[in-house]
């Protein structure tokens, strides 16, 4: 399954979520979300910084990884962003790939 990076900022709304219920059940919380759309949690991590939320999670495909972030992003609570990650092996793949570019200006 591909794996994505959700990085995650709490609004006030999600502070306050966090402090009452704690840090384990959100991601419990998280963890049941995932799965719910078809994926699996690999990791979550509470951060300093722009991000308060760092999770990895395997999802079956882009549809299912929207999902999660729709439904997410719609609560008020939190805002995400989403990346796709890729594999060496991936990369690798890629690299060998035959693109017909031309930069701008070129």
């Amino acid at each position: 399954m591909p794996k994505y990076l959700i990085e995650a900022s709490l609004t006030t709304q999600g502070v306050k979520g966090v402090q009452s219920e704690g840090g384990t059940a959100r991601r419990e919380a998280v963890t049941k979300a995932v799965e719910s759309a078809g994926g699996k949690l690999e990791s979550f991590y509470f951060a300093f910084g722009d991000r308060d939320v760092y999770v990895v999670a395997d999802f079956p495909d882009n549809e299912s990884a929207a999902a999660m972030a729709l439904a997410v992003n719609s609560s008020g609570a939190v805002a995400t962003r989403t990346v796709a990650l890729l594999t060496p092996e991936e990369v690798d793949a890629a690299a060998k790939r035959s693109v017909d570019y031309r930069p701008p200006g070129g």
